[in-house]
């Protein structure tokens, strides 16, 4: 049986996501602060963590780095629940290796269909795991052993959602990708308001090249569409 680990010191919102996620045949096992939650991440090694940020003592970003510090642990996939919808409290998550992030109030429905399209997404074999070998397009390379791009000699490390989003905008180089086709690839759920949640990746991506590409842009934003990646690089500021 699947088992979920709901770390929140909401009792009425743990409460709430046990019952449900247990009539939908999860197993469920309940922590009520972030120390409680790491130990019983450590201890029961779910199949996945629902994880809230705003806690005492110790906060879910640190809950989060320390799992993905911990070798044992490290794959297992994350929720993060919060009140924050600010743009760099999702890109703090992000960058610690959340994969998903749900801002309350949020419905029961939606949670649970984050969470089935997660754990399909973990089940089948990630992109960024089945990419065995490295790939490279103009002055892009695609390194899956370290979660690495490289441009011209330079490389930074990327997390493994990251990874995945360039791994497609490489497939399908010189094309745009629509922001509905990353959500369904990548997260493996339709168009909905998580494209707020590709541009904080988009914005985190690109921060990370602009500082390896020595002034070129690699990933246009096609305005109401998509986006698309010029493997070669342009001199000007593309948006």
């Amino acid at each position: 049986m699947t088992t979920i680990l709901i770390i929140d010191d909401d009792e009425a919102i743990n409460e709430l996501i046990k019952i449900n996620l247990e009539l939908s045949g999860y197993k469920t096992i309940c922590a009520f602060d972030g120390s409680k939650g790491y130990a019983l991440a450590k201890q029961e090694n779910p199949d996945l963590i629902v994880l809230d940020v705003m806690m005492p003592e110790i906060d879910g970003y640190t809950v989060a780095k320390r799992i993905r510090e911990n070798e044992t642990i490290k794959d297992i996939p994350i929720i993060m629940l919060t009140a924050l919808n600010m743009l760099q409290n999702k890109a703090q998550g992000f960058d610690i290796g959340v994969d998903d992030y749900l801002v309350k109030p949020f419905e029961i429905e939606e949670l649970k269909m984050r969470i089935k399209a997660l754990l399909k997404r973990t089940n089948n074999i990630p992109k960024s795991i089945a990419v065995k070998e490295v790939l490279t397009k103009g002055d892009i390379t695609l390194i899956p052993e370290t979660y690495s791009i490289e441009i011209k000699g330079l490389s930074t490390k990327v997390t493994p959602i990251e990874f995945d989003i360039v791994n497609l905008l490489m497939q399908n180089y010189g094309n745009m990708v629509s922001s509905a086709k990353i959500l369904k690839d990548v997260w493996g759920y339709e168009a909905d308001d998580a494209v707020e949640t590709i541009r904080v990746h988009m914005r985190h991506i690109r921060t990370k090249i602009d500082k390896i590409s020595n002034g070129k842009k690699y990933i246009e934003t096609i305005y109401g569409g998509g986006y698309r990646l010029i493997p070669e690089g342009v001199e000007e500021t593309i948006k």
